[in-house]
């Protein structure tokens, strides 16, 4: 198997550097993307990788968790993980600028932010969000305003 790592294909931050967890997960990304493992290539196991970064299982556990997440990779129980292959019915989702939407129509924006609870998981997050029952989530209630009214 390939243990080469490209190098960072982002530029660091010359404010801050990356946290090892971020370097990680940029490394892997950067061969991912960059074509140098192709879909159906094999990651070194979690140990491996941790023996190589110097770090802990437990945070290369979590880069590969947020991969699965980010569609580049999928595990296989006792086989390891690999790059996954190209979703074909991948949709891209549109994220609107509420304000600048709203700005655009000649009208006050406004934001009031009515609920913040930090909570543990339920069901329903759980389902949506690939947590587990002892993550805590963050639950947010707003409401915007085109002049004085709501907007939709």
């Amino acid at each position: 198997m390939d243990t080469n790592f490209a190098p960072d294909v982002r530029p660091d931050s010359a404010d801050r550097p990356a946290s090892l967890h971020q370097k990680i997960y940029d490394e892997i990304e950067g061969n991912i993307l960059s074509g140098a493992w192709p879909p159906g290539h094999r990651l070194q196991f979690e140990v491996e990788l941790a023996a190589h970064y110097g770090c802990s299982r437990m945070t290369v556990n979590k880069v590969l968790t947020q991969m699965v997440k980010a569609g580049l990779i999928e595990r296989r129980r006792k086989s390891g993980s690999f790059v996954a292959y190209p979703r074909a019915e991948s949709a891209i989702l549109d994220i609107r600028d509420i304000k600048q939407e709203v700005e655009a129509l000649g009208l006050t924006y406004g934001y009031e932010r009515l609920t913040r609870l930090r909570r543990l998981s339920i069901a329903e997050d759980r389902k949506r969000l690939e947590v587990t029952p002892a993550d805590a989530v963050l639950a947010l209630t707003a409401r915007h305003r085109a002049g004085r009214k709501p907007s939709v």
